[in-house]
């Protein structure tokens, strides 16, 4: 009787993260589900209508898996309806400042800490830095700043060490 994610999300969106992970015999049904717009539940003899919008995200070059047979074509020209191009954060560094900014804010918050800002050097060494991780990667590196601030500034003493590493930043 239990109501499925895609049930759950009737009449509104249903949001895949790293859709490209999706395996073969998921992507079928997944298919099927998007085509008919009806889930089954399990055990259930009958399907119920669902009115689902579906935004999808992946890392992966979805082409490439298609050419490769690792991702079903016809599920990729239904899902690629309207298609934004994120670069990685190593392409963006004007955005790094501006996250940097929204990340404090919500950290600050979350940990209950009195933080009025971030120094120049440690906001240099972040926009220097390439961000493999991209955004999750920053997001994650203010969190930890927050939590092991030795006072009310964010300075380079408070980055993490992978970050201070890999920066040249000769000033800081």
């Amino acid at each position: 009787d239990r109501e499925g994610k895609i049930e759950y999300a009737d009449q509104g969106t249903l949001f895949l993260d790293e859709v490209g992970e999706m395996p073969l015999a998921t992507q079928v049904k997944f298919l099927r589900v998007i085509e008919d717009r009806e889930v089954a539940r399990l055990g259930a003899n009958r399907g119920r209508k669902v009115d689902v919008r579906v935004v999808a995200a992946t890392n992966a070059d979805l082409t490439e898996k298609v050419q490769r047979g690792e991702f079903r074509q016809d599920l990729y020209f239904r899902l690629k309806v309207v298609t934004i191009d994120l670069p990685p954060l190593r392409q963006r560094r004007g955005d790094i400042s501006l996250l940097v900014d929204h990340f404090l804010q919500l950290m600050r918050q979350q940990h209950n800490k009195d933080i009025d800002a971030i120094d120049r050097d440690a906001m240099v060494a972040l926009v220097q830095y390439d961000w493999p991780g991209n955004v999750r990667e920053l997001r994650n590196a203010i969190e930890s700043m927050v939590v092991r601030a030795r006072g009310n500034i964010l300075t380079r003493q408070d980055l993490p060490p992978e970050i201070w590493a890999r920066t040249s930043c000769t000033r800081c």
